[in-house]
């Protein structure tokens, strides 16, 4: 039995908490500071989780963040990160308080940051993080791949990559966390599994447009009936654009075509909160207008990912490189109708 705490009680953290418990592992799922209410949620109805809508585990203790003691810091096998991407700097202030270097972390979290006009993944702003908090070598990896939380809390057979540029490090985490429904594949391409995971979230919100986008002078009902073309057509184009965008990151092109980009990108594009901005989006919504009649409370990672990235992308690379790219961009960062230029 290993010791895993979760840090963030949202949607795809506390998922991530039962084949963890179904390993027969202690696992602790401790809310965020945000999240005292849903926290208060779950414990008050026998571990039944609001989101997801089913019961965690008897055998996950869920906790608010003030709950977590320093007992329970003690002794950890793996740390989770499953806050949103914004939240990064958060987990890095606080889990510096207690970390060991022997203990595993795994960033659930997707996404990319620019650092001194540099992109970053995630996995190396946390490092940077945690090394100014004095941890000489922090071990940590990330998971990519078609899991959407919903699916893996009902335990539907999904499978996932997870990355690090020790490639034994995170075949030691697949013990511990492998179950009959959720298989685990390993890699030592850590960059280009969190390009992938990152940039499908931009690409699946294109895809999620296929159907406004289809063609403009047909009524909805012929749209919605034969979009699946413009669609087909999207999902093409956009892996070409990640499999560039993987290369000129440092990442391996062939990542791109594996659980962590194309299977990650045809999960998020067909269901998720991404596609469902896509979707707004293609309908000829402004970004913005989409957000606050439509998404006010949800978080869509695909724009805060645009809004990170998008001006130095826009600044910087060549439109004819990356159309569908610079097309999103525009219509997040710059508020403009999503156009694309076929």
């Amino acid at each position: 039995m290993k010791k895993i705490v979760i840090i963030g009680a949202g949607a795809m953290g506390s998922a991530f908490s039962i084949p963890c418990a179904d390993n027969s592992n202690e696992v602790i799922l401790v809310g965020s500071f945000l999240e005292d209410k849903i926290i208060d949620q779950i414990n008050n109805n026998k571990n039944q989780h609001p989101v997801l809508n089913c019961q965690l585990p008897k055998n996950v203790k869920v906790i608010k963040f003030s709950e977590f003691d320093d007992k329970m810091k003690d002794n950890i096998d793996l740390i989770v990160v499953g806050v949103s991407s914004k939240g990064i700097e958060w987990i890095g202030d606080e889990v510096s308080k207690f970390y060991n270097e022997n203990t595993n972390i795994l960033l659930l979290t997707k996404g990319l940051a620019v650092i001194e006009n540099q992109f970053e993944t995630l996995a190396d702003k946390l490092e940077k993080i945690l090394k100014i908090k004095g941890a000489s070598n922090p071990k940590i990896s990330a998971v990519g791949g078609p899991c959407l939380a919903n699916g893996l809390a009902n335990r539907i057979k999904s499978s996932v990559v997870l990355a690090n540029n020790n490639i034994e490090i995170v075949k030691e985490i697949g013990k511990i966390i492998s179950t009959s429904y959720y298989s685990t594949e390993f890699t030592d391409d850590l960059i280009g599994v969190e390009v992938c995971a990152a940039s499908k979230n931009i690409y699946s919100m294109l895809i999620g447009a296929s159907e406004g986008l289809s063609n403009e002078n047909l009524n909805d009902k012929i749209k919605k009936k034969y979009y699946l073309n413009t669609a087909a057509s999207l999902v093409y184009k956009s892996l070409s654009e990640m499999k560039k965008l993987t290369k000129k990151l440092k990442g391996k092109e062939e990542t791109v075509f594996g659980l962590a980009g194309l299977g990650d990108l045809h999960v998020s594009a067909a269901g998720g909160r991404n596609s469902m901005m896509g979707n707004y989006l293609g309908k000829g919504l402004l970004y913005k207008d989409a957000k606050e009649n439509h998404m006010k409370e949800i978080t869509v990672e695909g724009a805060d990912l645009a809004f990170e990235i998008g001006p130095k992308i826009l600044k910087e690379f060549d439109k004819k490189d990356f159309p569908l790219l610079f097309c999103m961009l525009e219509a997040i960062c710059n508020n403009k109708k999503l156009i694309i230029d076929w």
